[in-house]
Protein backbone atom coordinates (compact mmCIF):
# COMPACT_ATOMS: atom_id res chain seq x y z
CA UNK A 1 0.00 0.00 0.00
CA UNK A 2 1.56 3.42 -1.10
CA UNK A 3 2.93 5.26 2.13
CA UNK A 4 1.54 8.34 0.98
CA UNK A 5 -1.61 9.58 3.09
CA UNK A 6 -3.70 10.52 0.88
CA UNK A 7 -2.89 7.99 -1.79
CA UNK A 8 -3.60 4.96 1.15
CA UNK A 9 -7.16 6.87 2.22
CA UNK A 10 -7.78 6.72 -1.66
CA UNK A 11 -7.53 2.86 -1.57
CA UNK A 12 -9.64 2.67 2.08
CA UNK A 13 -12.03 4.46 0.23
CA UNK A 14 -11.73 2.43 -3.17
CA UNK A 15 -12.09 -0.81 -1.29
CA UNK A 16 -15.29 0.51 0.90
CA UNK A 17 -16.83 0.45 -2.60
CA UNK A 18 -15.55 -2.32 -3.87
CA UNK A 19 -16.90 -5.17 -1.64
CA UNK A 20 -20.49 -2.99 -2.11
CA UNK A 21 -20.34 -3.47 -5.78
CA UNK A 22 -23.47 -6.09 -6.60
CA UNK A 23 -21.71 -7.39 -9.13
CA UNK A 24 -18.79 -8.96 -6.06
CA UNK A 25 -21.95 -9.47 -4.09
CA UNK A 26 -25.30 -10.16 -4.82
CA UNK A 27 -25.41 -13.35 -6.19
CA UNK A 28 -24.67 -15.26 -3.12
CA UNK A 29 -28.08 -13.95 -1.78
CA UNK A 30 -30.03 -14.70 -5.14
CA UNK A 31 -32.24 -18.25 -4.96
CA UNK A 32 -32.46 -20.68 -7.63
CA UNK A 33 -34.75 -19.01 -10.32
CA UNK A 34 -37.98 -19.85 -9.68
CA UNK A 35 -40.40 -21.21 -11.96
CA UNK A 36 -43.47 -19.52 -13.61
CA UNK A 37 -43.44 -16.31 -14.12
CA UNK A 38 -40.17 -14.11 -13.05
CA UNK A 39 -40.66 -10.08 -12.44
CA UNK A 40 -37.85 -8.23 -11.53
CA UNK A 41 -37.70 -4.70 -10.47
CA UNK A 42 -36.22 -2.09 -8.30
CA UNK A 43 -35.08 1.32 -7.91
CA UNK A 44 -32.02 3.31 -6.50
CA UNK A 45 -28.69 4.32 -7.24
CA UNK A 46 -27.45 0.56 -7.50
CA UNK A 47 -30.46 -0.85 -8.94
CA UNK A 48 -29.30 -1.24 -12.58
CA UNK A 49 -26.36 -2.50 -11.75
CA UNK A 50 -27.89 -5.07 -9.00
CA UNK A 51 -30.19 -6.44 -12.12
CA UNK A 52 -27.10 -6.76 -14.47
CA UNK A 53 -25.72 -8.79 -11.59
CA UNK A 54 -28.84 -10.83 -11.30
CA UNK A 55 -28.85 -11.45 -15.19
CA UNK A 56 -25.41 -12.85 -14.91
CA UNK A 57 -27.26 -15.43 -12.76
CA UNK A 58 -30.48 -15.90 -13.60
CA UNK A 59 -30.01 -14.82 -17.20
CA UNK A 60 -32.57 -12.26 -19.32
CA UNK A 61 -35.39 -11.21 -17.15
CA UNK A 62 -38.80 -9.71 -17.57
CA UNK A 63 -38.73 -6.16 -15.45
CA UNK A 64 -38.10 -2.86 -14.87
CA UNK A 65 -35.57 -0.79 -12.90
CA UNK A 66 -35.57 3.14 -12.52
CA UNK A 67 -31.96 4.52 -11.76
CA UNK A 68 -30.23 7.73 -11.48
CA UNK A 69 -29.27 9.54 -14.99
CA UNK A 70 -26.23 7.94 -16.18
CA UNK A 71 -26.27 5.35 -13.77
CA UNK A 72 -27.55 2.68 -16.17
CA UNK A 73 -26.26 -0.62 -17.00
CA UNK A 74 -26.56 -3.16 -20.23
CA UNK A 75 -29.27 -5.72 -19.75
CA UNK A 76 -30.59 -8.45 -22.17
CA UNK A 77 -34.63 -8.38 -20.28
CA UNK A 78 -34.69 -6.12 -17.36
CA UNK A 79 -35.46 -2.37 -19.14
CA UNK A 80 -33.30 -0.18 -17.28
CA UNK A 81 -34.66 3.52 -17.07
CA UNK A 82 -33.10 6.69 -15.80
CA UNK A 83 -34.86 9.48 -13.91
CA UNK A 84 -33.86 12.43 -11.30
CA UNK A 85 -32.02 12.43 -8.16
CA UNK A 86 -32.19 13.47 -5.48
CA UNK A 87 -35.82 15.49 -6.64
CA UNK A 88 -38.20 13.94 -8.65
CA UNK A 89 -38.73 14.38 -12.05
CA UNK A 90 -41.43 13.49 -14.61
CA UNK A 91 -39.56 10.52 -15.89
CA UNK A 92 -39.61 8.58 -12.73
CA UNK A 93 -43.20 9.41 -12.35
CA UNK A 94 -43.81 7.86 -16.07
CA UNK A 95 -41.51 4.86 -15.22
CA UNK A 96 -43.18 3.82 -11.89
CA UNK A 97 -46.38 4.09 -13.22
CA UNK A 98 -44.98 1.53 -15.90
CA UNK A 99 -43.49 -0.34 -13.20
CA UNK A 100 -46.89 -0.75 -10.95
CA UNK A 101 -48.20 -1.50 -14.29
CA UNK A 102 -46.17 -4.77 -14.77
CA UNK A 103 -46.98 -5.64 -11.21
CA UNK A 104 -51.23 -5.38 -11.97
CA UNK A 105 -52.68 -8.76 -11.72
CA UNK A 106 -50.25 -11.68 -10.69
CA UNK A 107 -50.89 -14.44 -8.95
CA UNK A 108 -49.95 -16.43 -6.19
CA UNK A 109 -47.91 -18.77 -8.50
CA UNK A 110 -45.72 -15.33 -9.78
CA UNK A 111 -42.11 -14.37 -8.06
CA UNK A 112 -41.46 -10.96 -7.93
CA UNK A 113 -37.92 -9.50 -7.01
CA UNK A 114 -37.42 -6.69 -6.03
CA UNK A 115 -34.03 -4.31 -5.98
CA UNK A 116 -34.08 -1.76 -3.67
CA UNK A 117 -30.91 0.67 -2.70
CA UNK A 118 -30.47 4.61 -1.67
CA UNK A 119 -31.99 6.86 -3.82
CA UNK A 120 -35.42 4.83 -4.41
CA UNK A 121 -37.20 7.82 -2.80
CA UNK A 122 -36.70 10.36 -5.32
CA UNK A 123 -36.74 7.65 -8.01
CA UNK A 124 -39.78 6.32 -6.91
CA UNK A 125 -42.52 8.79 -7.94
CA UNK A 126 -46.62 8.49 -7.82
CA UNK A 127 -48.28 11.52 -5.61
CA UNK A 128 -50.80 10.64 -3.08
CA UNK A 129 -54.01 12.65 -3.74
CA UNK A 130 -54.17 15.65 -5.78
CA UNK A 131 -50.41 16.17 -5.16
CA UNK A 132 -48.65 17.60 -8.25
CA UNK A 133 -45.19 16.14 -9.04
CA UNK A 134 -44.23 20.22 -8.77
CA UNK A 135 -45.61 19.77 -5.10
CA UNK A 136 -43.99 17.14 -4.28
CA UNK A 137 -40.28 18.23 -5.54
CA UNK A 138 -41.02 21.18 -3.63
CA UNK A 139 -41.35 19.20 -0.74
CA UNK A 140 -38.48 17.27 -1.45
CA UNK A 141 -35.96 20.44 -1.83
CA UNK A 142 -36.95 22.15 1.03
CA UNK A 143 -36.54 18.53 3.59
CA UNK A 144 -33.40 18.07 1.38
CA UNK A 145 -32.23 21.91 2.58
CA UNK A 146 -33.72 21.80 6.05
CA UNK A 147 -30.98 19.50 7.85
CA UNK A 148 -33.67 17.17 9.06
CA UNK A 149 -31.95 13.56 9.30
CA UNK A 150 -33.15 10.81 6.86
CA UNK A 151 -35.38 8.57 8.67
CA UNK A 152 -37.44 11.89 9.39
CA UNK A 153 -37.71 12.61 5.37
CA UNK A 154 -38.37 9.30 4.10
CA UNK A 155 -41.07 9.32 6.67
CA UNK A 156 -42.81 12.57 5.27
CA UNK A 157 -41.80 10.89 1.57
CA UNK A 158 -43.94 7.57 2.31
CA UNK A 159 -47.10 9.21 3.29
CA UNK A 160 -46.68 11.59 0.01
CA UNK A 161 -46.12 8.93 -1.90
CA UNK A 162 -48.94 5.82 -3.61
CA UNK A 163 -46.14 3.14 -3.46
CA UNK A 164 -43.44 3.75 -0.10
CA UNK A 165 -44.15 2.01 3.11
CA UNK A 166 -45.45 -0.61 1.82
CA UNK A 167 -47.14 0.13 -1.09
CA UNK A 168 -45.25 -1.51 -3.67
CA UNK A 169 -45.73 -4.69 -2.46
CA UNK A 170 -49.20 -4.64 -1.76
CA UNK A 171 -49.42 -3.72 -5.89
CA UNK A 172 -47.59 -7.31 -6.51
CA UNK A 173 -50.31 -9.43 -3.93
CA UNK A 174 -50.74 -12.33 -3.84
CA UNK A 175 -47.17 -13.47 -5.47
CA UNK A 176 -44.04 -14.09 -3.51
CA UNK A 177 -42.05 -11.12 -3.49
CA UNK A 178 -38.20 -11.53 -2.58
CA UNK A 179 -36.39 -7.72 -1.85
CA UNK A 180 -32.95 -7.78 -2.07
CA UNK A 181 -31.85 -4.59 -0.45
CA UNK A 182 -28.31 -2.12 -0.13
CA UNK A 183 -28.52 -0.24 2.93
CA UNK A 184 -27.52 3.69 2.78
CA UNK A 185 -29.30 4.55 6.25
CA UNK A 186 -28.20 4.51 9.71
CA UNK A 187 -29.32 1.18 11.46
CA UNK A 188 -29.97 -0.38 8.34
CA UNK A 189 -33.97 -0.48 9.21
CA UNK A 190 -35.29 -1.96 6.02
CA UNK A 191 -38.38 0.40 6.57
CA UNK A 192 -36.22 3.80 5.63
CA UNK A 193 -34.43 2.18 2.66
CA UNK A 194 -35.70 3.86 -0.34
CA UNK A 195 -38.74 4.62 1.92
CA UNK A 196 -39.93 1.07 2.62
CA UNK A 197 -41.26 0.22 -0.83
CA UNK A 198 -41.78 -3.29 0.21
CA UNK A 199 -42.29 -2.95 3.74
CA UNK A 200 -44.50 -1.63 6.43
CA UNK A 201 -44.46 1.21 8.45
CA UNK A 202 -46.47 2.15 11.96
CA UNK A 203 -46.18 6.22 11.17
CA UNK A 204 -48.97 7.78 10.52
CA UNK A 205 -49.92 11.08 8.07
CA UNK A 206 -50.00 13.28 11.65
CA UNK A 207 -46.46 12.25 12.78
CA UNK A 208 -45.06 13.41 8.27
CA UNK A 209 -47.17 16.74 8.92
CA UNK A 210 -45.62 17.78 12.84
CA UNK A 211 -41.95 16.65 11.11
CA UNK A 212 -43.02 19.46 8.55
CA UNK A 213 -44.25 21.90 11.01
CA UNK A 214 -40.65 21.05 13.11
CA UNK A 215 -38.68 22.33 10.08
CA UNK A 216 -40.80 24.92 8.81
CA UNK A 217 -41.64 23.54 5.72
CA UNK A 218 -44.86 24.77 4.22
CA UNK A 219 -47.48 22.38 2.80
CA UNK A 220 -49.16 22.89 -0.08
CA UNK A 221 -53.15 22.64 0.11
CA UNK A 222 -52.88 19.06 -1.45
CA UNK A 223 -50.11 17.97 0.63
CA UNK A 224 -52.45 18.96 3.66
CA UNK A 225 -55.01 17.71 2.32
CA UNK A 226 -53.54 14.40 2.06
CA UNK A 227 -51.55 14.72 5.50
CA UNK A 228 -54.98 15.01 6.89
CA UNK A 229 -56.74 12.06 5.50
CA UNK A 230 -56.47 8.11 5.85
CA UNK A 231 -52.94 6.15 5.63
CA UNK A 232 -52.28 4.65 2.44
CA UNK A 233 -49.04 3.51 4.25
CA UNK A 234 -49.50 -0.08 5.28
CA UNK A 235 -49.03 -1.61 9.05
CA UNK A 236 -45.64 -3.65 9.16
CA UNK A 237 -48.63 -6.61 10.29
CA UNK A 238 -50.74 -6.10 6.81
CA UNK A 239 -51.74 -9.39 4.97
CA UNK A 240 -50.52 -8.20 1.90
CA UNK A 241 -47.23 -7.87 2.93
CA UNK A 242 -47.40 -11.32 4.10
CA UNK A 243 -45.73 -13.13 1.10
CA UNK A 244 -42.92 -10.73 1.56
CA UNK A 245 -38.88 -11.17 2.37
CA UNK A 246 -36.73 -8.55 3.15
CA UNK A 247 -33.16 -8.69 3.04
CA UNK A 248 -30.32 -6.44 3.43
CA UNK A 249 -27.47 -8.33 1.60
CA UNK A 250 -24.80 -4.99 1.59
CA UNK A 251 -24.04 -2.47 4.36
CA UNK A 252 -22.04 0.24 5.38
CA UNK A 253 -20.80 -1.67 8.42
CA UNK A 254 -19.59 -4.23 5.62
CA UNK A 255 -17.83 -1.43 4.12
CA UNK A 256 -16.07 -0.21 6.98
CA UNK A 257 -14.75 -3.65 8.02
CA UNK A 258 -13.28 -4.42 4.52
CA UNK A 259 -11.53 -0.95 4.87
CA UNK A 260 -10.86 -1.68 8.62
CA UNK A 261 -8.80 -4.90 7.62
CA UNK A 262 -6.44 -3.67 4.44
CA UNK A 263 -5.76 -1.17 7.37
CA UNK A 264 -4.72 -3.27 9.62
CA UNK A 265 -2.79 -5.33 6.93
CA UNK A 266 -0.90 -2.21 6.56
CA UNK A 267 0.20 -2.20 10.04
CA UNK A 268 -2.45 0.46 11.67
CA UNK A 269 -4.00 0.61 14.58
CA UNK A 270 -7.73 0.72 13.81
CA UNK A 271 -10.83 2.29 15.78
CA UNK A 272 -14.47 1.98 13.67
CA UNK A 273 -16.94 5.03 15.46
CA UNK A 274 -19.39 3.55 14.09
CA UNK A 275 -21.25 2.79 11.17
CA UNK A 276 -24.98 4.61 11.50
CA UNK A 277 -23.23 8.19 12.86
CA UNK A 278 -25.88 10.92 12.57
CA UNK A 279 -25.98 14.54 12.99
CA UNK A 280 -25.16 18.28 11.44
CA UNK A 281 -21.75 17.83 8.94
CA UNK A 282 -19.97 20.71 10.10
CA UNK A 283 -20.62 19.67 14.00
CA UNK A 284 -19.64 16.38 13.86
CA UNK A 285 -16.26 17.01 12.09
CA UNK A 286 -15.54 19.33 14.53
CA UNK A 287 -16.18 16.57 17.62
CA UNK A 288 -13.92 13.62 15.37
CA UNK A 289 -11.23 16.58 14.84
CA UNK A 290 -10.77 16.74 18.63
CA UNK A 291 -11.06 12.87 19.00
CA UNK A 292 -8.11 13.15 16.14
CA UNK A 293 -6.36 15.73 17.92
CA UNK A 294 -6.22 14.06 21.60
CA UNK A 295 -4.94 10.74 20.04
CA UNK A 296 -2.39 12.19 18.50
CA UNK A 297 -1.11 14.36 21.56
CA UNK A 298 -0.71 10.71 23.63
CA UNK A 299 0.98 8.87 20.75
CA UNK A 300 4.59 8.17 20.61
CA UNK A 301 7.36 8.64 17.81
CA UNK A 302 7.65 4.58 17.66
CA UNK A 303 3.70 4.05 17.79
CA UNK A 304 1.26 2.71 14.75
CA UNK A 305 -0.78 5.02 12.87
CA UNK A 306 -4.31 5.31 14.11
CA UNK A 307 -6.99 5.27 11.88
CA UNK A 308 -10.75 6.35 12.85
CA UNK A 309 -13.13 5.10 10.29
CA UNK A 310 -16.83 6.17 10.50
CA UNK A 311 -20.11 5.68 8.21
CA UNK A 312 -23.76 6.79 8.51
CA UNK A 313 -25.15 9.99 6.88
CA UNK A 314 -24.72 13.63 8.07
CA UNK A 315 -26.99 16.51 6.93
CA UNK A 316 -26.31 20.31 6.55
CA UNK A 317 -28.96 22.63 6.89
CA UNK A 318 -28.65 25.31 3.92
CA UNK A 319 -27.42 29.08 5.38
CA UNK A 320 -25.68 29.64 2.16
CA UNK A 321 -26.25 29.14 -1.95
CA UNK A 322 -22.83 27.60 -2.40
CA UNK A 323 -22.23 23.78 -4.24
CA UNK A 324 -21.84 22.14 -1.30
CA UNK A 325 -22.71 18.41 0.28
CA UNK A 326 -22.32 16.54 3.67
CA UNK A 327 -19.14 15.13 3.16
CA UNK A 328 -17.56 18.12 1.42
CA UNK A 329 -18.55 20.03 4.34
CA UNK A 330 -17.45 17.45 6.70
CA UNK A 331 -14.04 17.66 5.22
CA UNK A 332 -14.29 21.42 5.20
CA UNK A 333 -15.31 22.31 8.72
CA UNK A 334 -12.55 19.53 9.83
CA UNK A 335 -10.01 20.98 8.03
CA UNK A 336 -11.12 24.15 9.86
CA UNK A 337 -11.34 22.44 13.34
CA UNK A 338 -7.33 20.73 12.75
CA UNK A 339 -6.54 24.54 11.88
CA UNK A 340 -2.96 22.53 10.17
CA UNK A 341 -2.25 20.21 13.15
CA UNK A 342 0.52 17.79 11.33
CA UNK A 343 0.27 13.81 10.66
CA UNK A 344 -3.38 13.82 10.36
CA UNK A 345 -5.11 13.22 7.13
CA UNK A 346 -8.63 12.82 6.43
CA UNK A 347 -10.97 11.54 3.46
CA UNK A 348 -15.12 12.20 3.57
CA UNK A 349 -17.13 10.76 0.66
CA UNK A 350 -20.29 9.05 0.08
CA UNK A 351 -19.96 5.81 -1.83
CA UNK A 352 -22.35 6.36 -4.35
CA UNK A 353 -19.99 9.02 -6.02
CA UNK A 354 -22.14 11.56 -5.57
CA UNK A 355 -22.03 14.21 -2.41
CA UNK A 356 -25.45 16.04 -2.42
CA UNK A 357 -26.32 17.08 -5.82
CA UNK A 358 -22.86 17.39 -6.99
CA UNK A 359 -21.11 14.83 -9.35
CA UNK A 360 -18.31 14.77 -6.60
CA UNK A 361 -17.83 11.79 -3.99
CA UNK A 362 -16.20 14.13 -1.38
CA UNK A 363 -13.06 15.27 -0.86
CA UNK A 364 -9.40 14.69 1.28
CA UNK A 365 -7.86 17.07 3.71
CA UNK A 366 -4.53 17.26 5.28
CA UNK A 367 -1.74 19.76 7.41
CA UNK A 368 -1.37 21.51 3.96
CA UNK A 369 -5.13 22.30 3.52
CA UNK A 370 -5.45 25.36 5.17
CA UNK A 371 -1.73 26.84 3.66
CA UNK A 372 -2.99 26.16 -0.24
CA UNK A 373 -6.41 27.79 0.52
CA UNK A 374 -4.19 30.99 1.74
CA UNK A 375 -1.60 30.34 -1.22
CA UNK A 376 -4.86 30.37 -3.46
CA UNK A 377 -6.58 33.51 -1.43
CA UNK A 378 -9.61 31.37 -0.64
CA UNK A 379 -11.35 31.73 3.09
CA UNK A 380 -12.41 28.71 4.49
CA UNK A 381 -14.70 29.37 6.75
CA UNK A 382 -16.44 32.06 4.50
CA UNK A 383 -17.06 29.15 2.39
CA UNK A 384 -18.71 27.07 5.35
CA UNK A 385 -20.83 29.77 5.67
CA UNK A 386 -22.17 29.57 2.13
CA UNK A 387 -22.29 25.99 1.82
CA UNK A 388 -20.02 26.32 -0.43
CA UNK A 389 -17.48 23.57 0.37
CA UNK A 390 -17.20 21.69 -3.25
CA UNK A 391 -16.08 25.46 -5.12
CA UNK A 392 -13.34 25.23 -2.03
CA UNK A 393 -11.38 21.87 -2.48
CA UNK A 394 -12.13 21.93 -6.43
CA UNK A 395 -9.93 25.40 -6.47
CA UNK A 396 -7.54 23.38 -4.29
CA UNK A 397 -7.97 19.92 -6.70
CA UNK A 398 -8.72 18.17 -3.53
CA UNK A 399 -12.19 16.85 -5.06
CA UNK A 400 -12.43 12.80 -4.95
CA UNK A 401 -14.53 12.26 -8.22
CA UNK A 402 -15.38 8.57 -9.21
CA UNK A 403 -17.96 9.04 -11.67
CA UNK A 404 -21.03 6.66 -10.76
CA UNK A 405 -20.06 3.94 -8.26
CA UNK A 406 -22.99 1.70 -8.92
CA UNK A 407 -23.56 0.72 -5.41
CA UNK A 408 -24.57 3.23 -2.60
CA UNK A 409 -23.50 2.49 1.23
CA UNK A 410 -23.49 5.91 2.29
CA UNK A 411 -20.79 8.15 3.98
CA UNK A 412 -16.96 6.16 4.24
CA UNK A 413 -15.12 9.08 6.81
CA UNK A 414 -11.55 7.97 7.42
CA UNK A 415 -8.96 10.28 9.73
CA UNK A 416 -5.49 8.62 9.42
CA UNK A 417 -3.61 10.17 12.52
CA UNK A 418 0.48 9.61 12.32
CA UNK A 419 2.87 10.04 15.49
CA UNK A 420 5.16 12.61 15.47
CA UNK A 421 8.08 12.41 13.72
CA UNK A 422 6.66 9.94 11.10
CA UNK A 423 7.75 10.16 7.88
CA UNK A 424 5.32 12.11 5.18
CA UNK A 425 3.62 13.37 8.02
Amino acid sequence: MSDDPKALLRRLFDRAVEVADPMQSLAAYLPPRPEGRVIVIGAGKASARMAEAVEAEWGPCEGLVITRYGYARPCEGIKIVEAAHPVPDAAGVDATARMLDLLRNLGEGDFVLALISGGASALLVQPAGNITLGEKQAVNQALLSSGAPIGQMNAVRKHLSRVKGGQLAAAAYPATMLALMISDVPGDDPAMIGSGPTVGDANTPADAAAILARYGIDAAPSVQAVLDGASAVLAPNDERLANVQNVIYAAPSQSLAAAAELARGAGMQVEILGDAIEGEARDVAAAHARTALNARAGMMPEDAPILLLSGGELTVTRRGDGIGGPNAEYALAQAIALDGAPGIHAIACDTDGVDGAAEVAGAIIGPDTLRGAATKGLDPAAALAQNDAHSFFAALGAQVVTGPTLTNVNDFRALLIRPPFARSS
